[in-house]
């Protein structure tokens, strides 16, 4: 089987770990599930995927989050474009698609122009058109919306995570005066194939576990998970806080020192122990496997969690607010609408075997449609 030859642009934020970066470990699973389809895939990227069969090439990493939106070189790019000769250019960073495309009109490149629109800088609140928070220093939440849907207009094919994430897209596309029509596609990331258990029974222990493995950003709602893990967290149950990113820099830092103050503020409650990786995959695995359940995030507009879907594949129960995504996607007897429900979600999973194991049937279940080679032939279609 021959498939397209594909260009495959993307920005990594965390490069000294990797584990953390959401759009590397996507591109780890996909790329070689597509190169299995007969597509020829080369990497523009920081880092290369583990996979030699996909081909690559070093690309800076943006110093800020405000460059890789903002920032770029046409003629490098033109040059990658000319030197690769692909059918199907994937811009992962929306914001660079005029960009991606000004190099490939230099280059004389005719090639389909995919977009994944992995974030939506913007939410809604009771009809009114919100900006990121977390785009939004020195007044750039604006101008980062206003990029974004500029790229998303210069796209041929637009891709996103979910029904939730592409009405949100349209609306704020219509907004904007534009029809996003039949180059609008739903094709949500592949699951990880090392985060796939068949266990159906919580793990033993005095005490059940409960997992929050999502980024401690404050734009995540992790005040409002504060307020929950406290009200969780009881002899009966330990609430494990995962620390993705470690250490991080003085530039991130600097920029928002969030994920660290709420990290801090995490541990010191009582009940509630918060662990790294390391970034390690195999000992996040262990982590996830040793927990009984696992708690979405209190994210508005959240399109898709990446953190959910690992939690499920390994038969963990998800218990999520009624927000974004994981309304579209969680059971709707884990749904909460307050800490106190989210109490009794809870106390039920723990103490009610077969309800526990129902749930941990139907949370691998959902999951199993995100195969890599699934939604690698959905990738495809959605490119053609």
């Amino acid at each position: 089987m021959v498939g397209p030859k594909v260009l495959y642009l993307l920005n990594i934020s965390n490069p000294d770990r990797l584990s953390a970066d959401s759009g590397w470990v996507v591109a780890d699973i996909l790329l070689p599930a597509l190169t299995d389809a007969g597509a020829d895939v080369t990497l523009a990227s920081p880092a290369p995927v583990r996979d030699a069969r996909v081909g690559f090439w070093p690309m800076p990493v943006p110093a800020t989050k405000y460059r890789a939106r903002f920032d770029g070189d046409t003629a490098a790019l033109a040059g990658l474009v000319r030197r690769s000769s692909p059918e199907v250019v994937v811009a992962n960073q929306i914001e660079a698609a005029p960009l991606v495309r000004s190099a490939m009109l230099e280059a004389r490149c005719d090639a389909v122009l995919a977009g994944y629109c992995h974030y939506l800088p913007f939410s809604f609140d009771e009809g009114r058109l919100l900006v990121d928070p977390l785009m939004d220093d020195a007044g750039l939440g604006r101008p980062v919306l206003m990029t974004f849907l500029a790229g998303v207009a210069a796209l041929d094919r637009i891709l996103v995570h979910s029904p939730t994430a592409a009405a949100l897209l349209s609306s704020a596309a219509c907004r904007a005066g534009m029809d996003l029509g039949d180059r609008l596609h739903v094709v949500p990331p592949p699951r990880d194939p090392a985060l796939v258990s068949e266990r159906a029974t919580p793990p033993a222990g005095e005490a059940a576990v409960a997992v929050y493995n999502h980024r401690l950003y404050a734009h995540y709602g992790t005040e409002d998970f504060l307020r929950l893990a406290a009200e969780l967290a009881s002899p009966a149950l330990q609430v494990t806080v995962m620390d993705l990113f470690g250490n991080r820099g003085p530039a991130r830092m600097a920029l928002d020192p969030s994920p660290e103050r709420f990290r801090d503020a995490l541990a010191a409650l009582p009940g509630v122990q918060v662990v790294s990786d390391g970034g390690d995959r195999n000992v996040y695995r262990q982590v996830l496997a040793g927990a009984h359940l696992g708690i979405a995030p209190y994210r508005a507009a959240c399109p898709w969690s990446m953190s959910v879907i690992d939690c499920q594949a390994m038969g963990l129960p998800v218990i999520s607010p009624r927000l974004g995504w994981m309304a579209e996607h969680i059971h709707p007897e884990l749904i909460f609408d307050s800490p106190a429900e989210a109490v009794k979600i809870t106390n039920r999973l723990v103490a009610d075997p077969v309800f526990y194991t129902r749930h941990s049937e139907y949370a691998r279940a959902c999951t199993e449609v995100l195969a890599p080679a699934l939604i690698a032939a959905r990738y495809l279609q959605a490119l053609v």
